[in-house]
């Protein structure tokens, strides 16, 4: 079997088991050893689907040895974020409330995966209802780079598996940040499409609005093929979009010389440390040399809709768990039901205040993402934080609304955002950075980020993942 199989592109595990050269079981035998070898002390899965795995790999080179094969993730082993349906299963989003709950159905995005063959491998750990904090039962997931540093927000469990090597993609969610600061922590890529690109069917609920269902995985070119598998309008889902998708694995190898990024220099300047400085910096000379316009902006202010996503996101909250929360409150954790609680308080007018505000920031993105081809900001305005500084988080709402940034305006406005990795702190932890486009434009994103990795070796950055049991 091929060294460092783990850490294979999608693109690259296909096409062996394509042409026969591995089996889709021999593949995901070794990624089961693999986890049972290391995940003790990363804690990235909330469970493993062994025995069903295993089934789905063999079901996958049947298939492909009577020539019938599905596309790029036949017979792929991945991973899907714990707050995903999958009939029969519990499915506990993380929470002690729905630790019993049994899916009567598959969720969209497990579907459509199944349907292209994938092999799911298991359900990737989050933190409760994917908020901000790990339910106080639940240990937090660790960074496979350094466990003294933040894996990311509730979609880490996703992140982990794949930057660890235990899967080769994943399935997050992102309501403020959940899919990009996880990616960036652990350097790997993500994409937050467009609002409605993708299903949230069979999905727990935050805050439906700001929720984004997307793909996490080494590189661009993979997420695209993940994005191709689960993107589209869905009957059981009227606010997906009836848009139809791309070529997205086209969009991976198109030219980009003649694009424009639009940067701001003062936005992504202003407060952010020398080491994000520095990979913004080569960033832009790398796209420069692709053939890229950088191109000036100003991008709109974002204080106020900083502001307005903590309320605009606990009102949600508070109905998606209005019937949980009534009857099982006591079981919620205190981040969480604090959330809730102060959902439960804000009063129409001001929420209705919110909804405008959001409307018109929106628009302005809008307007300013159609005059170039993607927008180049920091994820964050610092290197990985500490463990030891997020626990302070709540003692210092300044941090807060720093992280926030270059997070939460995309989920109030709706705007596809890539994250990829882009350098490396002094202390050896990941950077990333992050392309916003218009509406519904993954393409460009994709077409821009793939040419950034053919030029850079970031992507391909690995964390070394001692056994659990040496640890």
């Amino acid at each position: 079997m091929s060294a460092n199989l783990e850490f294979h592109d999608i693109t690259e595990i296909s096409e062996l088991i394509g042409r026969r050269a591995l089996s889709s079981r021999e593949v995901t035998e070794m990624l089961l050893e693999r986890i049972e070898c290391v995940d003790g002390s990363l804690r990235s899965y909330a469970c493993v689907l062994a025995n069903d795995a295993l089934r789905q790999a063999e079901k996958a080179d049947r298939e492909i040895e009577s020539g019938l094969h599905r596309g790029p993730l036949h017979g792929v082993p991945v991973a899907v974020k714990d707050l995903c349906w999958i009939e029969g299963l519990a499915t506990p989003a993380g929470s002690t409330v729905h630790r019993h709950f049994v899916p009567p159905r598959d969720a969209t995005v497990v579907r459509r995966l199944t349907e292209t063959g994938a092999v799911l491998i298991g359900k990737t750990q989050l933190t409760e209802g994917a908020y901000s904090d790990y339910h106080p039962s639940i240990p937090p997931v660790t960074n496979p780079w350094n466990s003294d540093y933040w894996a990311g927000i509730s979609s880490s469990g996703s992140a982990v598996a794949v930057a660890a090597g235990l899967c080769f993609g994943s399935i997050a969610s992102d309501t403020g940040g959940s899919i990009r600061w996880p990616a960036a922590a652990n350097g790997v890529t993500g994409l937050k499409p467009t609002w409605g690109r993708v299903s949230r069917q069979g999905i727990f609920d935050l805050a439906p609005s700001l929720d984004h269902i997307g793909p996490i995985a080494r590189n661009v070119a993979d997420v695209a093929a993940i994005l191709a598998a689960i993107a589209g309008h869905d009957i059981d889902d009227p606010t997906t979009s009836i848009r139809a998708t791309a070529d997205y694995k086209a969009d991976t190898i198109a030219a980009v010389s003649g694009k424009r990024i639009g940067i701001d220099r003062r936005w992504n300047g202003e407060d952010v440390d020398p080491e994000t400085q520095a990979a913004l910096v080569e960033a832009y000379a790398v796209f420069s040399e692709l053939g890229v316009e950088i191109v000036d902006v100003s991008f709109p202010d974002v204080s106020q809709i900083i502001a307005d996503w903590t309320p605009n996101c606990a009102v949600e909250a508070a109905v998606a768990h209005r019937m949980a929360y009534a009857e099982h409150g006591d079981q919620y954790g205190p981040i969480l039901s604090s959330v809730i609680e102060a959902g439960k308080m804000i009063s129409g007018t001001a929420y209705q205040e919110i909804l405008l505000r959001r409307a018109a920031f929106r628009g302005r993105v809008e307007a300013l993402l159609l005059s170039v081809d993607a927008i180049l900001t920091p994820v964050h305005p610092f290197a990985p934080l500490s463990i030891e500084t997020i626990a302070t988080l709540g003692e210092q709402p300044d941090l807060i609304a720093k992280l926030q940034r270059y997070t939460c305006p995309f989920n109030m406005s709706g705007h596809p955002t890539l994250t990829f990795p882009a350098g490396v702190a002094a202390n050896g932890m990941p950077i990333g950075l992050q392309l916003i486009a218009v509406e519904f434009d993954e393409s460009s994103l994709f077409s821009l980020g793939a040419a950034f990795q053919r030029a850079t070796t970031w992507h391909r950055r690995h964390p070394h993942v001692e056994s659990s049991s040496d640890r």
